[in-house]
């Protein structure tokens, strides 16, 4: 039998009542959305991207850290997402946090079911929040990454690349896109 949460629930509610139940979920504008198993591909290329952006940091002796998938990150009262990837800097987390609150980097490797949430809603909602410089939506399929950047003012630079190297600035990040699809 499922546990059906309420509408209208607010992200502290909804982390309460996701955390210990079996499945992945999100929170948007205060619905519960179920996130779909995922295929062998996007499993591969998200820990590729775990592991490419792990080895950037490491090699830019940055003070930063890459969290994988199981993190959230607060959008606003009624939404709370959770990137396939991410990387804060500065001090590190408390050890029974589940919330990154500053992340400056965020990463989502589509999936057929979330193609449209992560260049829409996701693309604008992690934009919201000041601390994050750069989004990336990793196409395994395609081996391509659309890079959105933060720019001046409201302005969000936005980038495709298939090979060569993305540079993540802030924090001095240099990230081979072959990395991102060496799994």
């Amino acid at each position: 039998m499922s546990v059906q949460a309420k509408p209208g629930m607010t992200v502290d509610a909804f982390l309460a009542w996701a955390e210990g139940r079996p499945g992945r979920y999100e929170l948007i504008d205060g619905e519960v959305v179920a996130m779909s198993p995922q295929r062998a591909r996007h499993a591969e290329t998200k820990f590729s991207v775990q592991t490419a952006l792990r080895a950037a940091l490491r090699a830019g002796d940055l003070p930063c850290r890459m969290l994988p998938d199981g993190m959230s990150v607060k959008i606003d009262a009624g939404t709370v997402f959770e990137p396939d990837a991410l990387v804060y800097c500065g001090a590190g987390l408390d050890p029974d946090a589940i919330v990154v609150p500053k992340p400056m980097i965020v990463v989502e490797v589509l999936s057929p079911g979330t193609k449209r949430i992560d260049t829409g809603r996701k693309l604008q909602g992690y934009f919201r929040l000041p601390s994050v410089m750069h989004y990336l939506i990793v196409d395994a399929e395609r081996h391509t990454v659309i890079h959105h950047r933060r720019g001046d003012g409201d302005l969000i630079e936005t980038r495709i690349a298939s090979s060569g190297e993305l540079r993540l600035d802030p924090p001095d990040l240099t990230l081979p896109v072959a990395a991102l699809f060496d799994a």
